[in-house]
């Protein structure tokens, strides 16, 4: 993350936030519980960042129809506006880094931490960790 947190801070991001954006910009809009675990954040964690974002007008809160109590969280127009500024420099570093590691390398150290982050989602604790955060 080295190289692409001076990127993100010139266009005032964290790490997190980016993560939030890039999520809800691919997956398109989600419930908050979902959307802590897509971006691998503590729902507290998540909620800072929500309402900064939102103040940002870089996503939208809408409370789902069918259940009042949950809320969607969307990406708004801002939002990929702002994705597709820092886009370039991101793939860019992205290409240094296949360029150094190799391509091979780089997709198979992927499919070793996917794999590692399956193994470790059966594992007790992380189980504990997914129902606390649900609650």
């Amino acid at each position: 993350m080295a190289l692409f947190r001076p990127p993100l801070r010139q266009h005032g991001l964290s790490e997190q936030q980016w993560r939030v954006l890039r999520a809800l910009a691919s997956v398109g809009a989600m419930e908050t519980s979902e959307l802590a675990g897509v971006a691998f954040l503590l729902g507290p964690s998540l909620s800072r960042i929500l309402n900064d974002l939102e103040t940002r007008q870089l996503i939208e809160r809408r409370v789902i129809v069918a259940d009042r109590r949950r809320t969607g969280i969307a990406i708004s127009r801002q939002g990929l506006a702002l994705i597709e500024a820092i886009a370039p420099t991101s793939e860019q570093i992205y290409a240094e880094i296949a360029g150094r590691f190799g391509v091979r390398k780089l997709a198979r150290l992927h499919e070793m931490l996917g794999a590692l982050e399956r193994d470790l989602a059966e594992l007790p604790a992380a189980r504990m960790a997914r129902k606390n955060q649900a609650d």
